[in-house]
């Protein structure tokens, strides 16, 4: 795919939390994007300089509180978006984005493959994108990547694919104290599952990466199941962002499978919890010939996440216009 222009590409980073903190980083690390600016809803963060939000040096740009705002009259910039995981929160944000002529790349884990739950929102997204003659795309590592992204570029090898399993551990020690309270760490079980019946427990995107890999394997699915379990701890764990005590939830292990006429053919399996053993990421393809992929230690979220959507932002001033998928970028940067 060729680059729209010459010249780094001006981005744009709208929301500063934890990721959005390491996307501003990853941006000033890349030689082909150039960070103009940066937005965040937060009061007490609008004017800031940037310098003093990430806790180093940020050029010249001050924290606006509206992207307008944070684009000034910079042409050709690229938004890239980190303020939540749900389509339906954030779909306002991204069509004022359309509405200013920016392409878009975003964390949010439900527009990695938002034709599965949320078809008309994605055929509107779709056209709002068309008409303004941008791409947005939904991406990072988990969805984005490791399960589903990566598991299609090594079918590549492949003949037909009869199944593929995809094992992602993450240990929540190494990551932050919000993922580890995210995946219920310290809950009781009662607990853990009056969350997940409130839908508030758990990764967000994992089907969406089911489908993801399904449809880059060269699947045809049309069932998708999802199950969501807590992990316990065997015993006290002092070491992670706070105490976890034995017998108490220490994270999630959580599947989704994709179906074709009842067979399965594609599992995804993820655990992320504090202590857990042997982190890391493993894809194995059952085909002829059979491929096995591994990862030791995983792939790390945040950073990973962070660079993914900065190289993902030149390659998307050059897609036609539209709602994309990961699948359908160039596997170099």
């Amino acid at each position: 795919m060729p680059r729209a222009s010459a010249g780094p590409v001006p981005v744009v980073v709208m929301g500063l939390g934890v990721i959005g903190q390491e996307i501003a980083r990853a941006a000033q690390l890349s030689p082909e994007v150039e960070l103009i600016g940066a937005v965040d809803a937060n009061p007490q963060l609008v004017g800031r300089p940037l310098s003093d939000v990430l806790g180093g040096p940020a050029l010249k740009v001050k924290v606006a509180g509206t992207l307008e705002a944070a684009v000034g009259r910079r042409k050709g910039a690229v938004l890239l978006h980190a303020t939540g995981s749900r389509l339906e929160q954030v779909m306002d944000q991204l069509l004022d984005a359309l509405k200013l002529g920016l392409p878009i790349v975003s964390t949010c884990e439900e527009l990695a493959f938002p034709f599965l739950k949320y078809p008309e929102l994605a055929e509107k997204l779709d056209r709002a994108a068309q008409a303004a003659g941008v791409a947005v795309l939904g991406t990072g590592v988990n969805p984005g990547f490791v399960m589903d992204r990566l598991v299609a570029v090594a079918g590549q090898a492949c003949g037909p694919v009869r199944h593929a399993t995809v094992t992602r551990v993450v240990d929540a020690r190494t990551r932050r104290e919000a993922l580890q309270r995210k995946v219920g760490a310290g809950l009781s079980e009662d607990e853990f599952f009056a969350l997940v019946d409130k839908d508030q427990m758990g990764h967000v995107g994992l089907v969406e990466s089911a489908a993801l890999c399904a449809l880059g394997l060269g699947m045809d699915c049309d069932d998708f199941e999802e199950e969501i379990v807590p992990v316990f701890a065997e015993e006290d764990i002092l070491d992670g962002a706070f105490p976890v005590k034995k017998g108490r939830v220490a994270g999630i292990f959580q599947s989704a499978v994709g179906l074709e006429e009842g067979q399965e053919r594609v599992r995804l399996e993820l655990t992320i919890a504090v202590g857990a053993d042997n982190p890391g990421d493993r894809i194995e393809i059952e085909a002829d010939p059979k491929l096995v992929l591994e990862i030791r230690g995983g792939v790390p979220g945040d950073r990973a996440t962070a660079h993914t959507l900065v190289n993902a932002a030149p390659r998307v001033t050059a897609a036609e216009a539209g709602l994309l998928t990961v699948l359908e970028l160039p596997a170099g940067r």
